[in-house]
């Protein structure tokens, strides 16, 4: 029995397989093959536009995948499930950065439109069409949503008066002279899978299984493993000093005047902080890589 994955395509993909390869599966994408290889023989994979990821596993064309809650909404709003599906794991990280994106309603810098409400009968072009129409129609404000086919954020104000978009840090819309009017909805990443699969037992604990090994690899993104020898004496000043991602372990040493501290924190703060265990006479500090961390 196989599992079969769905890798999305685009702008995710890359992120995806080094996340993959992070939590322990190598994934390898031949350049014109839509189905890679992992080295797990009981996983199938196929590479598939995160926009049409919902559908297919819906389908029952794949039992799992991975994408956006964004492509997710979109998909349930067209009415066009045959089965649910239901979502196993947020997994929060996007093509740039470990982090959410934000689809954004942007119109020119130099526009009338300040708010979503002087958008009044405005045509609005976007990917997320269903989901765009729905955050208007909530606001009661009558607009005309148009799908594109990609660039979107060229359009204003020629072909479109404002736009819907993705955007993670902002700075290509900032780059056309856009600005962000609202956020219409937020969006992570999230394995999916359909309730048929879910029924199948051993389906279903492969499925959990990658879960927490993707979850895992994600927990442990940004941070490092410390290890340093301790005086007992001296052994609260060096916890004072120590951020942990639960409580540090401590264990003996066979000096028994020494214990040994074994400790997670961000890797962004080992810089200032070896240096001040080591003037608080920490010996034997050494810091070592995480590839995952299971909470």
């Amino acid at each position: 029995m196989k599992l079969r994955l769905g890798i999305p395509k685009g702008s995710l993909q890359e992120s995806t397989i080094q996340l993959f390869g992070r939590a322990g599966f190598n994934v390898y994408v031949g350049s014109r093959s839509y189905f890679p290889t992992i080295d797990d023989p009981e996983i199938e994979c196929m590479l598939i536009r995160a926009q049409e990821m919902a559908r297919y596993v819906c389908d029952g064309v794949l039992d799992a995948g991975l994408t956006g809650q964004d492509w997710i909404a979109e998909h349930q709003l067209s009415g066009k499930t045959k089965v649910s599906l239901s979502s196993i794991v947020d997994l929060v990280y996007a093509k740039q950065s470990f982090g959410k994106v934000r689809w954004v309603l942007a119109a020119p810098e130099d526009s009338k439109f300040k708010t979503p409400k002087d958008l009044k009968g405005a045509t609005i072009a976007t990917e997320l069409v269903r989901v765009t129409q729905g955050y208007f129609d909530q606001l009661s404000v009558p607009v005309n949503v148009e799908f594109s086919w990609g660039a979107t954020e060229v359009k204003p104000p020629v072909l479109a008066d404002a736009i819907v978009e993705a955007t993670e840090t902002g700075s290509t819309l900032k780059a056309n002279r856009l600005r962000i009017l609202d956020t219409v909805m937020e969006s992570n990443t999230q394995l999916v899978a359909n309730d048929i699969a879910l029924a199948d037992t051993w389906k279903r604990t492969k499925i959990e299984n990658i879960a927490l090994l993707l979850q895992a690899a994600i927990e442990a993104q940004g941070r490092v493993g410390l290890m340093l020898n301790v005086r007992r004496e001296e052994l609260d000043t060096i916890l004072n000093l120590l951020p942990a991602l639960q409580r540090p372990t401590i264990s003996p040493l066979s000096d028994s005047d020494w214990v040994a501290i074994n400790t997670i924190v961000e890797e962004h703060t080992v810089r200032d902080l070896i240096p001040k265990l080591r003037l608080a006479n920490a010996q034997g500090i050494v810091e070592y890589p995480l590839n995952k961390i299971v909470i």
